[in-house]
């Protein structure tokens, strides 16, 4: 799927199908909205932007830390051969399993645990989208990153992070690039903001 492909169905999407609060009416606004227990949907404009930076191909596994609504998640689906995705919130993930069901998926694969840990039972991961923010470059994620894998993820501390595309050399090795600027809840877990920020 292209870039323009992506964009069609993306903006095909009815971002209200992931809301069930009242915030539901502000779905067709740019902005994050809260969906319960401290977490939030993102911007639809950010989600299409990681998306994009993330550059999933047909053929790949991607690994998506934080489920939440399952609105990233659909589009992640609808771009690759498989998604593997952790949400530590069991009722969210419930939720997001109903919705994605609707829509006719059957590529995704659930876990509900602490997604800081990626999931090393189907490592390694063409792509890994983390949708939450973490203190520091989580080494269990790096780890499950395969050759020439592509990682997006927001570092730094509470109020503001550095949005960054981190990439795995063919020597194994980690290149890192600030792709720009973000606001996230917190990426529970060792990596979380605890001591480090």
């Amino acid at each position: 799927m292209d870039q323009q492909e992506l964009e069609a169905y993306f903006h095909s999407l009815d971002r209200s199908f992931f809301i069930d609060n009242d915030m539901k009416k502000y779905a067709v606004l740019d902005t994050p909205l809260p969906i319960g227990f401290g977490q939030t949907i993102s911007q639809p404009s950010l989600v299409l932007e990681m998306t994009n930076i993330l550059a999933p191909e047909k053929d790949s596994k991607v690994l998506e830390i934080g489920t939440g609504s399952g609105f990233q998640t659909a589009l992640l689906a609808k771009m690759s051969a498989k998604v593997y995705t952790v949400e530590r919130i069991d009722e969210l993930m419930k939720k997001a399993k109903v919705r994605l069901a609707a829509l006719n998926f059957s590529n995704i694969y659930f876990k509900v645990g602490d997604g800081s840990k990626g999931w090393l039972e189907y490592a390694p991961y063409d792509r890994i989208m983390v949708t939450a923010a973490a203190g520091v470059l989580p080494e269990d994620l790096v780890s499950q990153l395969a050759i020439g894998g592509r990682m997006v993820i927001p570092i730094g501390p509470p109020n503001l992070q550095e949005l960054q595309l981190v990439t795995k050399t063919d020597d194994g090795g980690i290149q890192t690039k600030t792709v720009g600027m973000v606001r996230f809840v917190e990426l529970k877990g060792q990596y979380g903001w605890d001591g480090c920020c």
